[in-house]
């Protein structure tokens, strides 16, 4: 199984995406839980690249790409934008940053999938969730 799309940068576009993985999970008969996981982490990169990768630019785009090859699905999110520091992200659970509002994504992500990695210096991230 394998889909692709390609999204402008707007936020309401990410129920496009919502749909794609409702579609996905129906197909490879998800559990709920997993389900879960998927749709946040994978909600968490795409808003992450409409925001942060492409700020909002909707003459930008972000591609999502969906790969079920037995027992994984790999989710590929990749923006035009010129990545970021992945390795250099502050814990949010640390006393000196519960409170700020941003840097929960990647967090989310890392806890979420089987496996996050990153490419293209942070504007793609690749996530990795066994089925």
């Amino acid at each position: 199984m394998k889909k692709e799309i390609k999204i402008p940068s707007e936020i309401e576009n990410i129920s496009i995406i919502e749909n794609i993985i409702d579609e996905i999970s129906i197909e490879l008969s998800l559990v709920t839980d997993l389900y879960g996981n998927i749709i946040i982490g994978t909600i968490e990169a795409v808003t992450n690249a409409i925001i942060h990768g492409n700020n909002l630019d909707k003459n930008k785009y972000v591609s999502v790409n969906f790969i079920y090859n037995k027992p994984y699905l790999n989710i590929k999110v990749s923006d035009e934008g010129s990545g970021f520091m992945f390795n250099n992200i502050p814990d949010p659970t640390q006393i000196d940053n519960i409170e700020k509002p941003d840097g929960r994504g990647v967090f989310l992500m890392k806890h979420l999938a089987d496996e996050v990695s990153f490419d293209r210096d942070g504007a793609t991230v690749n996530l990795k969730f066994k089925i």
